[in-house]
């Protein structure tokens, strides 16, 4: 009978030596691999934040750029008009040159694109006429 407890118990010990080992080393082992996912996850958050800040800066200078492009566009035309005014010989010269400046700032100034005439839709092959052979035909572009 001691040799049938021997040999349930030695299984049964070794078992539950095993489950704690087990239990243990799963314990112990996935803390260090959240650590270092953590540590990429912040990395790449960081990295995000960094680039959401770049994108906002450049978005905030090139809007200041712009309006300082139109500021210095409307100064120009008004030192035109000065000058054109102060300088101009006669009121006809004067007149004209106050016009040519003034009609590019005119949005119905600029040339229109005409629609095309014809609403068919454009071809993916070749047109032929009925009796010539088609471009797939050995003997298309051959002089006979």
């Amino acid at each position: 009978m001691e040799q049938t407890l021997l040999a349930w118990l030695l299984p049964a010990l070794a078992l539950l030596a095993g489950i704690t080992i087990g239990f243990l080393v799963a314990r112990l082992v996935p803390n260090a691999a959240p650590s270092r996912t953590q540590r990429q996850l912040d990395e790449i958050q960081e990295r995000f934040d960094s680039y959401q800040s770049e994108v906002v800066t450049h978005f905030n200078t090139t809007a200041n750029l712009v309006k300082k492009l139109t500021q210095s566009y409307q100064e120009v035309q008004e030192h035109l008009s000065e000058g054109a005014n102060r300088l101009a010989l006669d009121e006809l010269t004067r007149q004209r040159l106050l016009a040519a400046l003034h009609s590019d700032e005119q949005p119905g100034s600029r040339e229109r694109l005409t629609p095309p005439k014809s609403a068919e839709v454009p071809k993916d092959y070749a047109p032929k006429a009925a009796d010539a052979p088609g471009t797939l035909d050995a003997t298309f572009g051959l002089k006979k």
